[in-house]
Parts: structure tokens; C-alpha cells; sequence
């Protein structure tokens, strides 16, 4: 069963060694031997070049990491990363799974800086690693001949980022040729490009600056003839543009997949020998003797507890059956068979008899329940379900303070204003298991949520805040990231968040047959599919947008790939279903609401000059602080343009307003004929000085103090009173001339005014 990778490796064979000529007496008397350069193994440096969009790919091997079975570094522009593929020669004891394992890594010292923190060293994952792990991962692995249960690692490790080029790419079309030049078994060379769509016209491998130009952003990885993952988001983009960039996609791959066919002739390694693991074909023949004619009724139980508790029973028949011919038998060889009826039963039942575990006709919704505000002390919040398949959201609005800082060193964001956080407790389906903390496939479909609504989520200089979705998934049967798109968009509406239009996504499964040498003879698509039609099924194509069009999609295969036809057929069956389901939400609630909640801060802005920017602040940020202290508001400044902008958050309409005086009073020129309420706060023989505004004061002349004659100052005014003053003049020094005079009598004829 297991073969040796290469004839070096396990125990020294002195007999494939040789003294190199070359060494002196000293070195021949220590006797070290130097290993002669395996002819299996090609030691030569070889590098070929991908010319795609304006940045070519290189890809290069037999330079770096040369124990691994294949290493390959990639380079665009100045962004180089490299990936090893390693896989061991020998299967686990009781490995009862594929254990493929795919890590991304971005260092510091690529950007020439040192990481943060008190250790001054990378620590756990970013979320842009794991999600460009999981994008690297997710391609790789139908392409693994069935049965190969040895244990396979690819890393791929950032070494230099120029800022402009996104590594992701390079880590997928590098995980690509590493496992393609090694001995390991990979069926064939996949392309990966990100396509965009700037005024118009598609563009390959768009730098960070001309991603933020483009409607579209859109990973498309293939093999030259089908997509095998597609992921990404877009704003609003038409059915048929989506279509077309597909198209483009699959011709720019097909460049990236010629160098790496380069590559593989100049520096491929021949394919190891290994035995896959099989079950017993005995074992498939009990399990359906035992349960094939009642496996179709346990698969069609409506209920998933049900149809779970009846397939389970039928399951411990067939374990009792198999260990009484096959006493040895593996737990994991009797679910394999067990499996493999379950998939036949499901697949027999979809193709021949057009008929699904729950039901439903091929092309069916389940049935769409939602409701908004249902909870008192969140800003906004929903409940969104979809047969037995239900999310809650919570929205909460904060300060631009809130927005999160991004320290990724491939370029692209530093911060987000708009986040969304999905998580998935065991409860869900009806299961125990470890609780807190997120696992990689939660930071997944959060991300995908969250860039599905992020198209319509108002700008910054529209509604200055900074908004976070929960998703709290309650039940789980089938797409749980979808019914968190339409949870989160109504949970943002009844928050009172103005988006553009509401988002709905949903997902379509597909269930194929093929012939001996693989040709597909025949398919059917399926809508909005449950946990069982994911696993026994070949395709989970998740597609949101609004009725404009595409926000945000992700394709996962268990097939070695899908044709661009048949990917068509399944966007036109989202954009079907998609419109079912936003006018359902239409009804649960038609727009945002126009009042948010008593809980949610208010905000006000107001636009101050710019040069007035460091005297709201302060030194050190002293100014800016002691309003905060004082009225317990919370205040963002921040310049745009020639003005700069103070946003006041409050939920406390006394606090705002005050805050929003004390701004307005420090920003304020002293206007002559204006009547100011002032304090005093200075007593001099001639006078006293009144501050009218935060910072600015003016004198009181003793002479217009009052309408009689005033002897001493003090007679009328003393320090810390509150009095009403007009200004009657700034001289040209800027000293300023008020009179408490003149604003009595402004103010007794305002009076008499009223009177009459």
C-alpha cells in the first residue's frame, strides 16, 4: 500500500552515494558522503511567464524550498509569494478522510515593517488570510483522485507586496503549479485570474487602485474549459454582464494555465504510485440488501429531525449486518457504504423521478417567513427564515470612531465602516460541540454576506456611521449565509440605515451522472437546496444581488468543473428565485424606517473651516476631550476637502445640542450688531470683559454698562455673572467693543414689540 516517495528518502543507502572527487584528503579521511542528485528528482532552475492583463505572472521552481515535494514561487509586479505542496507517503491509522490542509501567511517584513503587538512577531491569522486560504483551498480539492486519504499540506507565505497586486490570485495559480511539478496526484493545472469592469470594458488582474474604480470584482478559477470556483462581488452588476466577464474569465485563465503546462514539461516530477482506499465491494452489496428498498423512504421523512432519526436507524442495520460477515470492518468503511446507497437512493430519486427529500418540485422555494424589530434594546433587527433554515440579525450603529482598522500588508482597505459577523452554534443543528470563537467557515460566510450587502450601503458623507450585522444563525438546514443576507438588510431597514434597495440571495444545487469515461450524460439543477441535497449533491452556487442585479456570489464544486452554459442556467434560476424572495421582504417591510431607534446615537455634523480643525481638537487632544467630558456626546472630526466636518453622536438630545453649541461658539467669528449672552470674566477700572463665545471675549466699556452713570464696575457687573451684551465694533487690531447698554434696549424693544 505504500510506496516510497523517492529513492532517498527513508534509510541512507550508502550504495546510491559517492565521494565527490573534488574534496581534499581532510574531507575523504572524515568519510561524509555526498548524495548523487536523483535523475527522478529535476534540480534545474525554470522559470516561465503568463502574460495577462498589464502585470505578467512568473511562476519559478528548482530555486527555493527544494525538499518540498513542489514549491513554486510566483511574482507580479513586486508581489511574490510562495507555495510548497507537501503529501505524506503513508496513511494515518483510521484515517477516515482527506486531510488536506491549505495555510496563507503574510509577513511584515513584506512591506518592511514589524508586525504589531508586544512580541513584534505574526500571530494568529487575519481574516484576509484565512478568507485567501479558504479561496486557495476550495478549487484545489476535486481535483484529488477519489480514494486519496494521505495527509497533504499546502502553505503558501507572502514574501514581498508591492500594495497594488492582490496575493490572493498568486497563491491559488501558485498552489496550482506547486502540486502540478511535484510527484503528488493532481489531475490538471487550474487558472486563476480576478477579473474587473472599469467603465465598461473587462480587466485582468486589476491593481488595488483600479479595483476601486470597477463595478466588479470577480476570482475566477478554471481549467481552460469549466469554472471550477468563482467568487466575489459586484455593484448591482446585470445578469448578462456577469455572464460575459465569465467568458473573459475563462479566456485570461487559459494563459495562466499554458505557462504553468510550460512548467510542468520543463520541471515536472513523475506521479508517486499510491493505493486508494476502497470499500469492499461485499460491504456495498449488504448495505443494499439490507436497506435499499427503505433508504428512499428515510431519505423523504419531511422533517430533517425525522428524515435524520430514520436514516440513522436504517444506518445501525446496516453496521450490525457488515461486522457479522466483516468483524473487522472500520467505522469508516461501513459509512462509506452506507454513503454510497444513501447518494445512489438520492441521486436515482432526483434524475428519474424529479423528486426532492422535502418534496418540493426541482425549482421550489421553501416557504419564506420574516419579521422586523424583534428585539427592544437593539438599534435594528429581524428574523428571516427559509423552511427549516433561519438566521436572526442584529444592526448596530456607531461612531466612524467604530470602524474597524484593516493591518493586511497586500494592499488594498485599512479600514471598514460596515461589518458583518456570522456565527453558528452547534444548537443550530440540533447537535452539541464547542461554542465561542469562530472557525474558518464562519469567517467565510461572513464575508461573503457582508460584501453581498455592501453595495448598497449608504456612503460615509450620506449617513456618517459606522454599522455592524450579527447573524445568529438559529436553525440550519441549507444556506445559512443567504438567509443571513436577507436577515442583515432587513435587520439594517428597521434600523433606519437609508440603504439604496433591499438584497436577497439564495443558492442552487446541481445533481449530475456520468459515464464510465467520465462524459456527463445527464443534469439537473436544483433551487434553493437543504443540508442533504449539499452533501450527496455536486454544486452549492450561492448568488445575491437586488433587482438591478448582482451584489455578491461564490461557487463550491465537488466536480472537477461545470460548463459556462450550464453556469448561465443556474444564475437565471437565482435571479428568478432571487425576485421571489425580495418582494417577500418587500412586504415584511416596504422601505427604512424613517425614525430609528430611541436607542441608536443621533448625530449631527457640522462643517467648521478648515483651519479651525486643531483649535476643536486641541493640543494633544485636550480641547476636543473636555467637551466630551463635559456633555457626554461622542465627536469625530475629520477633514474633507477645503471645510472640515465634526459629527456629534449622541443618544441624549440635551448632550448633542450642547456639544453641538460648544462647536459651533469655538468655530464662531464675533459679529458687529450681534447680541451674545456672555460671562465675565475679568473686572478692570474701565470695564469688564465678557466671554461671548468659547475662547473669545470682548470689553464692556464702563460707560456702557448701563444707561445711567456707573461709578464703580462692580456696582453693576462682578466676575462669573451672566449678562447680555451687543457688539458695537471691532477696531482694527481685532479688539472687540461690546455694550451691555445696547443690548438692554435691543432687548426692551424686542419686548414692547411683543406686548403690542
Amino acid at each position: 500500500m505504500t510506496h516510497k516517495k523517492h529513492p532517498e528518502v527513508g534509510a541512507p543507502s550508502w550504495s546510491a552515494l559517492r565521494i565527490h572527487p573534488a574534496l581534499d584528503s581532510k574531507e575523504r579521511a572524515s568519510g561524509v558522503p555526498l548524495a548523487t542528485p536523483n535523475p527522478l528528482i529535476p534540480m534545474s532552475h525554470t522559470i516561465t511567464t503568463a502574460k495577462i492583463g498589464r502585470t505578467p505572472i512568473t511562476f519559478e521552481t528548482g530555486k527555493i524550498a527544494k525538499l518540498a515535494d513542489g514549491a513554486v514561487v510566483v511574482t507580479s509586479g513586486e508581489t511574490i509569494v510562495l507555495v510548497s505542496a507537501v503529501s505524506a507517503t503513508t496513511v494515518k491509522e483510521g484515517q477516515d478522510f482527506f486531510p488536506l490542509t491549505v495555510d496563507y501567511k503574510e509577513k511584515a517584513a513584506a512591506v518592511g515593517k514589524f508586525p504589531g503587538g508586544y512580541f513584534k512577531r505574526e500571530g494568529r491569522p487575519s481574516e484576509k488570510e484565512i478568507l485567501t486560504a479558504r479561496m486557495t483551498d476550495r478549487p484545489l480539492r476535486p481535483l484529488f483522485p477519489k480514494g486519496y486519504l494521505y495527509d497533504t499540506q499546502i502553505i503558501s507565505i507572502l514574501l514581498s507586496a508591492d500594495g497594488q497586486i492582490d496575493p490572493d490570485i498568486l497563491s491559488i495559480n501558485g498552489a496550482s503549479a506547486a502540486l502540478c511539478v511535484s510527484d503528488i496526484p493532481f489531475a490538471k493545472p487550474l487558472g486563476a485570474v480576478r477579473v474587473g469592469r472599469i467603465n465598461g470594458q473587462f480587466v485582468a488582474n486589476p491593481t488595488h487602485d483600479e479595483r476601486e474604480q470597477s463595478d466588479l470584482d470577480l476570482v475566477y478559477v478554471g481549467d481552460g474549459e469549466q469554472v471550477i470556483m468563482i467568487e466575489g462581488a459586484a455593484n448591482e452588476l446585470p445578469e448578462e454582464e456577469f455572464k460575459n466577464a465569465l467568458d473573459f474569465a475563462l479566456e485570461q485563465s487559459r494563459i495562466v494555465i499554458a505557462a504553468q503546462n510550460e512548467l510542468i514539461a520543463k520541471a515536472g516530477k513523475p506521479k508517486r504510485e499510491w493505493t486508494p482506499f476502497t470499500v469492499d465491494q461485499g460491504m456495498l452489496e449488504i448495505a443494499y440488501a439490507v436497506a435499499g428498498d427503505r433508504i428512499e423512504a428515510a431519505l423523504y421523512t419531511p422533517s430533517k429531525v425525522a428524515r435524520g432519526k430514520a436514516v440513522g436507524a436504517l444506518k445501525e442495520e446496516v453496521k450490525a449486518k457488515i461486522l457479522e460477515q466483516y468483524p473487522a470492518a472500520t467505522s469508516f468503511e461501513i459509512s462509506q457504504a452506507f454513503d454510497y446507497l444513501q447518494k445512489k437512493a438520492f441521486r436515482v430519486s432526483i434524475l428519474d423521478k424529479q423528486k426532492r427529500c422535502d418534496g418540493r418540485g426541482l425549482f421550489d422555494l421553501r416557504q419564506l417567513s420574516s419579521e422586523t424589530s424583534v428585539l427592544p434594546r437593539a438599534h435594528g433587527s429581524a428574523l428571516f427564515a427559509r423552511g427549516e433554515t433561519q438566521a436572526m440579525a442584529l444592526a448596530t450603529l456607531g461612531t466612524t470612531d467604530e470602524a474597524q482598522m484593516i493591518d493586511g500588508y497586500g494592499g488594498g482597505e485599512t479600514t471598514k465602516s460596515f461589518l458583518l459577523h456570522y456565527n453558528f452554534p452547534p444548537f443550530s443543528v440540533g447537535e452539541t460541540g464547542r461554542f465561542g470563537g469562530q472557525n474558518r467557515r464562519e469567517i467565510g460566510h461572513g464575508a461573503l454576506a457582508e460584501r453581498s450587502i455592501f453595495p448598497v450601503i449608504p456612503s460615509q458623507q450620506e449617513f456618517p456611521y459606522a454599522l455592524r450585522v450579527t447573524s445568529e444563525v438559529m436553525e440550519s438546514n441549507g444556506s445559512t449565509s443567504m438567509a443571513s443576507v436577507c436577515a442583515g438588510v432587513l435587520a439594517l431597514m428597521d434600523a433606519g440605515v437609508p440603504i439604496k434597495r433591499p438584497v436577497a440571495g439564495i443558492s442552487v444545487g446541481l445533481v449530475t451522472e456520468h459515464d464510465e469515461g467520465g462524459k456527463l450524460t445527464r443534469h439537473t439543477l436544483l433551487s434553493d437546496i437543504i443540508g442533504s441535497e449539499d452533501h450527496f449533491g455536486d454544486m452549492d452556487f450561492k448568488l445575491c444581488g437586488t433587482s438591478e442585479g448582482v451584489t455578491g456570489f461564490q461557487l463550491d464544486l465537488k466536480l472537477p468543473g461545470v460548463s459556462h452554459e450550464l453556469m448561465k442556467t443556474a444564475i437565471d434560476d437565482a435571479k428568478r428565485n432571487r425576485t421571489i424572495i425580495l418582494d417577500h421582504m418587500t412586504q415584511t417591510l416596504p422601505a427604512p424606517r424613517g425614525e430609528m431607534s430611541k436607542y441608536a446615537p443621533r448625530i449631527e455634523t457640522v462643517t467648521i473651516p478648515k483651519d479651525k480643525i486643531g483649535l476643536i481638537i486641541g493640543p494633544g487632544g485636550k480641547t476636543i476631550k473636555g467637551i466630551v467630558a463635559e456633555t457626554g456626546a461622542e465627536i469625530n472630526v475629520e477633514e474633507e476637502g477645503s471645510h472640515g466636518l465634526v459629527h456629534i453622536y449622541s443618544n441624549n438630545a440635551e448632550s448633542l445640542k450642547r456639544a453641538k453649541e460648544i462647536i459651533q461658539g469655538m468655530t464662531k467669528e464675533i459679529s458687529v450688531g450681534e447680541v451674545y449672552q456672555g460671562t465675565v470674566v475679568s473686572i478692570k477700572e474701565f470695564g469688564a470683559f465678557v466671554e461671548v463665545l468659547p475662547g473669545k471675549d470682548g470689553l464692556v466699556h464702563i460707560s456702557e454698562l448701563a444707561d445711567t452713570r456707573v461709578n464703580k464696575v462692580e456696582d453693576v457687573v462682578k466676575n462669573g455673572d451672566v449678562i447680555w451684551v451687543k457688539c458695537i465694533g471691532v477696531d482694527d487690531k481685532g479688539r472687540v467693543k461690546l455694550s451691555r447698554k445696547a443690548a438692554m434696549k435691543d432687548r426692551d424693544q424686542a419686548a414692547a414689540g411683543s406686548a403690542a
